[in-house]
């Protein structure tokens, strides 16, 4: 007897056969598993709202400069998209998430050379790896929670596990505050004033730490039973292209969607600290601890959205959650002091539900395209590397205050997404 592709995959892993399906005790446990991904991406993503003002203190960068560490850490989800999308389709969604997780911890692992060196150039190529990495990641474990359960569950299930994500982003400005710019001005406070090299160590220890964490959860992930998932887990020779999955509406118009999404939400938390500091006066860890409230808004409404996603359509709350942000970003813009500070603040908890609601209105009803989908999507994020080098002009350029013009524009667009573009054209 001849195995087909899949099959020979199936037998080859540790997942269960695709012809039974997994009852549900093994869907909660898988879930539970994968969550952990989902954070360690998130708290990964959000050190770099940690490393904008630090790394443009070490080397004396202006804001487009230290823009440009989003702008090479998203860059690489549209370099490593399309590739992702194959590895995942090659190896499975269980082993590509391993090599995911591989590649992460290489890319940390590249911050300690890169602090020796004292070297920006160095630092961004760390960077390129590490969210090479997180790219591979997404692009297996999105569209595999999705599918753990009944589609029209799919958004409140992603928003779940999304809020875990975000979990990982409040912690993260509090686990960088205290160890990078801690660190960093406790040497600032030294003989040592102008020695740049124990300033660009402070991050040595944090991101070891998180190579050792990184290969622990893969060898976690590697070794546990994943169920495989026949419908979006397809044949080699019936996967088809990524042009088939581009020709439908509402995916191409959800990689905008996301593409502007993402650009907003990083724009704002890469420059909070500086937009804090200059606004009402605080220091950069001060600041820091501030931006665990962006992000841990995103936390909670993500718990709350995945409750009502339950009841409520996911483009509906999308365009209303949209709405609010928009008008938030508008507020931040024209009022100073700390009810501006607290209205960029605010936006975290509005943004929480956006992903996961753009992520599974774009896929659904993908079928055997569904990773050629999530890979596009996963691709569009690339919008955190563009976006922020166009508020960081403006705030160079007009204030950062005046800046948050910018995510506003992204927000009108996932409002006519949610409300009009993520509807299935038959």
């Amino acid at each position: 007897m001849t195995l087909s592709s899949s099959d020979q995959r199936v037998a080859n892993g540790s997942q269960t056969d695709s012809s039974l399906p997994a009852p549900p005790q093994t869907l909660r446990k898988a879930l539970t598993v994968v969550t952990g991904l989902f954070f360690m991406w998130g708290f990964l993503t959000c050190l770099n709202d940690i490393l904008v003002p630090h790394l443009k203190a070490v080397f004396n960068l202006d804001y487009v400069q230290a823009s440009l560490i989003q702008f090479v850490f998203f860059g690489a989800y549209f370099v490593a998209s399309l590739p992702a999308g194959k590895i995942v389709s090659w190896l499975g969604y269980q082993r590509g998430m391993v090599a995911g997780l591989i590649i992460s911890a290489f890319g940390t692992l590249l911050f300690y050379p890169a602090a020796s060196l004292i070297s920006y150039p160095c630092f961004l190529g760390a960077l390129f790896v590490l969210a090479s990495g997180i790219t591979v990641l997404q692009v297996a474990a999105n569209p595999f929670v999705a599918a753990l359960g009944k589609p029209e569950t799919a958004s409140s299930r992603l928003n779940l596990a999304q809020a875990f994500n975000s979990l990982g982003t409040t912690i993260a400005p509090q686990f960088g505050g205290w160890l990078i710019l801690a660190g960093a001005g406790a040497a600032a406070g030294t003989a040592i004033v102008t020695d740049k090299m124990a300033e660009a160590a402070a991050v040595k220890v944090p991101y070891l730490i998180l190579t050792a964490a990184l290969l622990v959860l893969a060898v976690i992930i590697g070794n546990f039973k994943l169920p495989k998932l026949s419908d979006v887990e397809e044949d080699r020779e019936h996967r088809g292209t990524f042009m088939d999955a581009l020709r439908v509406p509402h995916l191409s118009l959800g990689c905008i969607a996301i593409f502007l999404y993402v650009g907003a939400e990083v724009s704002i938390g890469s420059y909070l600290i500086n937009f804090m500091s200059t606004v009402v006066g605080i220091s950069h860890q001060s600041a820091a601890a501030y931006v665990s409230y962006y992000w841990g808004g995103a936390m909670v409404g993500r718990f709350i959205g995945s409750a009502l996603l339950q009841r409520i359509n996911a483009g509906w709350l999308l365009g209303f959650n949209a709405i609010v942000a928009l008008i938030l970003c508008v507020f931040a813009n024209l009022v100073s002091g700390w009810a501006g500070v607290w209205a960029a603040l605010l936006i975290g908890l509005f943004n929480s539900i956006m992903f996961p609601n753009i992520f599974t209105l774009g896929i659904r009803d993908l079928g055997h395209l569904t990773s050629r989908g999530s890979s596009l999507l996963i691709m569009a994020i690339v919008g955190g590397a563009i976006v922020p080098v166009i508020m960081g002009y403006a705030a160079d350029h007009y204030s950062i205050h005046h800046s948050f013009f910018v995510p506003a524009i992204c927000y009108l667009y996932v409002v006519y997404y949610g409300f009009y573009g993520s509807k299935i054209v038959r």
